[in-house]
């Protein structure tokens, strides 16, 4: 293979994403894997135990030519929408035992 004058990763163009920050998506869809996918700018992120509809606060992770990687920000929007689904607390399992 012979060097063109391009670099390789320059070939895709530049990014909308860069490691270490932080960004709000939507889900959208699910990968063959289970994990999420958001786009920005069309460039697809797959979000580690992302959830379709989820709205959240992603951090990046790994940027690739036509991917990146990121898991979900332990944020307020994420946590509440955690603990409206979740089953029964432990807390209300004490109350009822107590009565």
């Amino acid at each position: 293979m012979s060097y063109n004058g391009f670099k390789t990763n320059d070939m895709f163009g530049p990014k909308p994403v860069e490691v270490g920050k932080e960004y709000d998506v939507q889900i959208t869809e699910l990968s063959r894997k289970g994990d999420g996918i958001a786009r920005i700018q069309r460039f697809v992120i797959f979000v580690k135990n992302g959830k379709v509809g989820q709205n959240t606060k992603i951090k990046i992770i790994q940027v690739g030519n036509r991917f990146a990687t990121a898991e979900i920000v332990n944020d307020s929007k994420s946590n509440q929408s955690q603990t409206e689904n979740a089953p029964a607390s432990a807390d209300a399992k004490t109350e009822s035992s107590t009565e």
